[in-house]
């Protein structure tokens, strides 16, 4: 006997949003227990439970609990993704019984439905009432386009592009330079257009799109972010090449879309990047969140600061490096790095006309500190094969350092199944934070040898 349509529906979300929970909160352990409930008329709730470790999910008679390690409870982000994916899908559900919302919210159903997530996110509080959802679908529709562009090249290139979509209908930086007849929406029409993919790059140039979605204006954006005024916000928010596009969200609604040379899909707001697509998957970058759990380890934050940076900035070029901070240097740094390439070793120079070891070769970097040196530098030092290892003040250490691991591999240990770099990070988190930076761009902050995030 088939199951009336609303028991069918019912089931069919629930299974929706167990999907949804389990993708975006990988780090959580999920329960779920039934419960008597008053919302199987498609009423969702997030239920406070006492426990910021704890995050429980109400919805048509089950209570999914999510639970995470209390030395990291969940983020205010979190809490927010979580509202978000339920407003998306309380709205769909709400919509297949009524007529006349699915006419009206056609545009809820279009597209993935991660990108909503997504969109609900950014748009805080759409998707509530009706009526409500028309910005939250503009950004859903960008991301769609982009996700367009990715599958795309252009005389066998990557294409790269971009959107910042401002909170209004007007450009706050420019006079109009176009009467509004000839202004054309974003959506994925402009993918059928030859010469879109060339238009802007997403890098230094993206489209000026407003409230109504209309194209108002290429622009060159590292321009018009100072032009407007924005205040970039402190910390660490993003790799260096997107500075612009973080700044032009700053201290406003604007939301910045790009797609990168990487075929990664960026997205910014609140003066950071807040999210990025790849690896065919939304992550919620939360970078304040964790450079704060990054900084404690360290013990120092200026340096903690540079150091993610730094990260960023490598991962963004598809390049990897392995920072270590040493909690015990005097300890450990003899178990963990060999003489020979311990920079501050007592070395014989070498003999007139000979060629200096790879340490030797370092002399200029004794007694420098990771805070002081050229970010440029830093970055170059990192690029090399093996270790960046300093103390918690920032003092180098070690460079290019090939780690050892003093303890034998355990034969179930999952250092035996990893990488090196993994492995090595894995090892050096006995005595100090390590941030391991992967060539496929994925950042992991390591300590006491437990992974503690990923980026």
């Amino acid at each position: 006997m088939a199951l009336p349509p609303v028991f069918a529906a019912s089931a069919l979300y629930d299974n929706l949003l167990q999907a949804a929970l389990r993708q975006f909160f990988d780090r959580a352990t999920f329960e779920t227990e039934p419960i008597p409930s008053l919302s199987s008329d498609g009423r969702l709730a997030i239920e406070p439970t006492g426990d910021p470790s704890v995050l429980s999910v109400r919805w048509f008679g089950t209570r999914h609990v999510l639970h995470v390690p209390a030395a990291r409870p969940f983020t205010d982000h979190e809490v927010r993704l979580a509202r978000a994916i339920g407003a998306v899908l309380a709205a769909r559900y709400r919509a297949i019984f009524d007529p006349k919302q699915m006419l009206e919210r056609g545009d809820l159903f279009r597209g993935a439905i991660e990108d909503r997530y997504i969109a609900a996110f950014l748009d805080e509080g759409s998707y509530v009432r009706s009526g409500d959802q028309k910005r939250a679908d503009l950004i859903a529709g960008v991301i769609e386009v982009l996700r367009v562009a990715a599958l795309s090249s252009y005389e066998n290139r990557a294409i790269s592009s971009g959107v910042l979509l401002l909170e209004g209908d007007a450009d706050p930086v420019h006079a109009p330079r176009t009467t509004d007849m000839h202004a054309y929406r974003y959506t994925q029409a402009l993918t059928g257009v030859k010469s879109f993919y060339r238009v802007c790059d997403g890098l230094e140039t993206v489209f000026l799109v407003n409230a109504d979605g209309l194209v108002l204006d290429i622009v060159a954006l590292p321009r018009w972010s100072r032009d407007s005024g924005a205040e970039a916000r402190l910390g660490v928010t993003c790799a260096g090449a997107y500075r612009a596009h973080a700044l032009a969200t700053s201290g406003n609604r604007n939301i910045c879309v790009v797609l990168s040379p990487n075929h990664e899909i960026k997205v910014f707001a609140d003066g950071v990047q807040m999210y990025t697509f790849s690896n065919a998957r939304w992550h919620l970058l939360d970078l304040q969140a964790k450079y704060q759990l990054w900084a404690a380890a360290v013990g120092e934050p200026v340096l903690a600061a540079r150091l993610l940076q730094t990260a960023l900035d490598l991962a963004d070029a598809r390049q990897g490096a392995l920072f270590v901070v040493l909690r015990d240097p005097a300890a450990s740094l003899p178990l963990l790095v060999a003489p020979g390439d311990q920079l501050d070793s007592p070395k014989a120079p070498p003999p007139s006309g000979g060629v200096p070891s790879r340490t030797q070769l370092m002399y200029m970097l004794r007694g420098r500190t990771a805070t002081t040196v050229d970010p440029a530098v830093l970055a170059g030092l990192a690029r090399i094969d093996g270790a960046t290892v300093m103390d918690s003040t920032g003092r180098m250490l070690a460079i290019g350092a090939i780690l050892l691991h003093p303890e034998p591999l355990e034969p179930h240990s999952t250092l035996a199944v990893e990488g090196a770099r993994t492995t090595a990070a894995m090892a050096a988190g006995r005595y100090g934070a390590v941030l391991k930076i992967s060539e496929d761009g994925l950042i992991t902050f390591y300590d006491r040898q437990e992974r503690i995030w990923d980026i």
